[in-house]
């Protein structure tokens, strides 16, 4: 059997800034313990910074700069660092892929997917973080969300199938005009001539879909990867077997859900 190519992982900023710390310190022969005391920084924020797993900032940047004998070059790259990248990295790959696919197919069972958010639906989502962030990675993370929409709007946008749980198109997210605004573009969006939505019933015998959401999608070439996602982490899946087994759920689970007429009536239903 041929052997596709897995996708790239995705490098964020944080992490190339981080690797460029580390080279510099090895250079200079030191260990971390060592230039975090010379930099009078922690040992655990100075690996943070070398794994990415944090940004580097510029005061902090001087400092190893001073040490390290780099004239300036990590504050000047810090910054320019981005306080918070734009998607998480575990969620790159997946969007990179998403916004380039032929097809896509989707099952949600707890909000409204995110390509079908309205902007206040947005928001109440992320208002409802907890731990809650920055006022300003809020505003961030909203318009990331957003401007992964465009992707409607593509010259030639991919054929899409949403699945989307009944008991989503009760839970109104901060009141009841906000969801009911939310089920009116659902309803719009349902007319397009490459979307379909399916809604699953509450009240059900059979489900395909219990192990949680489930996005498949099929690449410019023809590849074929599965993306599940849990409380924060994301694994987007190349591998042949499985992702043929994630198709057979989704198959089954479009069996299962009402049809997309059906469906467009129940949405018409909720607004009138």
């Amino acid at each position: 059997m041929q052997q596709r190519m897995k996708p790239n992982k995705k490098v964020t900023s944080w992490e190339v800034v981080g690797a460029l710390v580390a080279v510099l310190r090895r250079a200079n022969g030191l260990t971390q313990l060592q230039l975090a005391d010379e930099a009078k920084v922690g040992e655990d924020t100075l690996a943070s910074v070398e794994q990415g797993r944090r940004p580097l900032k510029v005061d902090l940047a001087r400092r190893l700069d001073t040490v390290l004998k780099s004239d300036g070059v990590l504050a000047t790259t810090a910054a320019k660092l981005p306080n918070r990248e734009k998607y998480p990295a575990f969620v790159q790959d997946y969007v990179e892929q998403e916004q380039k696919a032929l097809t896509l197919l989707w099952y949600e069972n707890h909000v409204v997917p995110g390509l079908l958010q309205t902007p206040d639906y947005v928001e109440q989502i992320y208002a409802n973080l907890h731990p809650p962030i920055s006022p300003e990675a809020t505003e961030a993370a909203i318009r990331a969300r957003l401007d992964r929409q465009n992707l409607l709007r593509r010259e030639c946008p991919p054929v899409m199938n949403f699945i989307i749980e009944e008991s989503v198109l009760q839970r109104h997210l901060g009141s009841p005009d906000l969801l009911r605004r939310q089920v009116r573009h659902l309803r719009e969006c349902a007319d397009l001539p490459f979307l379909s939505i399916q809604v699953m019933p509450t009240e059900t015998d059979a489900h395909a879909g219990l192990a949680g959401p489930l996005v498949l999608l099929e690449t410019p070439d023809h590849d074929h990867l599965a993306y599940v996602e849990g409380q924060h982490n994301g694994l987007l899946i190349d591998d042949l077997d499985e992702v043929s087994a994630y198709q057979q759920r989704y198959g089954m689970l479009r069996s299962q859900a009402l049809s997309p007429h059906k469906t467009k009536s129940l949405l018409t239903k909720l607004l009138e």
